[in-house]
């Protein structure tokens, strides 16, 4: 049993928005596929650290969530800016289980042990945040993000947390979060959104006060999971 992380999926099959005419995206779904069933066994954890569906509503996400079900391994799901589906917990776990999505689980609020280690996690928000409204949004992200950690620490488990937006971008760091990783002493956080050969090149890879940061946009690992030890 092992565990993985990709983001930005950006999946379209109930929807009219293909990531195809983008260069490098060519046939992502069936790359992302061959790529995934080749590494992932059946016994293995993938964490999907946001943008997952184009979706507007959590009907229309029935095909793509359909796709990822058929995947091997169990898949934990993390909300990303562009999840516009996203309602809450326990009507996006109604909504699993009504319709036989029993690999799926919600990362929201929450954590989940892999392989013995606790999988916790939050969307994130801007690294330069400045609007009252923005600020907001931001320290409830943290707040999520705390709440999602504290019990794994309590539990005696070590945590590895996973989040959408990036905590250090072009050398600016999104103090809130950062703060809640060093507070509880996270060795390791997987980060997805940035995408694009520019983009990334200012996405902050490697250790950070302490804290190994690694982009895991499927653009940028070329549709394959990466393993998150």
């Amino acid at each position: 049993m092992a565990v993985y992380t990709i983001a930005d999926l950006h999946l379209s099959f109930g929807t009219d928005k293909p990531m195809d005419v983008f260069g490098g995206w060519e046939n992502y779904t069936s790359r992302i596929e061959e790529n995934w069933q080749r590494l992932i066994t059946p016994e293995d954890t993938v964490v999907i650290a946001g943008d997952i569906s184009w979706a507007m509503d959590i009907k229309e996400t029935v095909k793509d969530f359909a796709y990822i079900n058929r995947l091997n391994g169990r898949k934990i799901l993390l909300k990303g800016n562009h999840d516009y589906w996203w309602t809450t917990k326990a009507k996006m776990d109604r909504f699993l289980s009504e319709n036989n999505f029993d690999t799926l689980s919600i990362l929201h609020n929450n954590y989940y042990i892999a392989d013995g280690l606790a999988l916790c996690g939050s969307r994130g928000w801007f690294y330069d945040a400045e609007t009252d409204e923005d600020m907001k949004v931001l320290n409830r992200e943290a707040g999520r993000l705390r709440m999602s950690i504290e019990p794994a620490v309590k539990a005696g488990y070590e945590p590895i947390v996973f989040l959408h937006y990036p905590p250090v971008y072009n050398n600016m760091e999104c103090k809130e979060i950062i703060d809640v990783l060093m507070e509880y002493g996270i060795k390791k956080c997987f980060y997805g959104h940035i995408h694009g050969g520019n983009a990334a090149k200012r996405a902050y890879i490697g250790e950070y006060k302490g804290i190994e940061l690694r982009l895991v946009s499927c653009d940028h690992l070329r549709f394959m999971p990466l393993a998150v030890l």
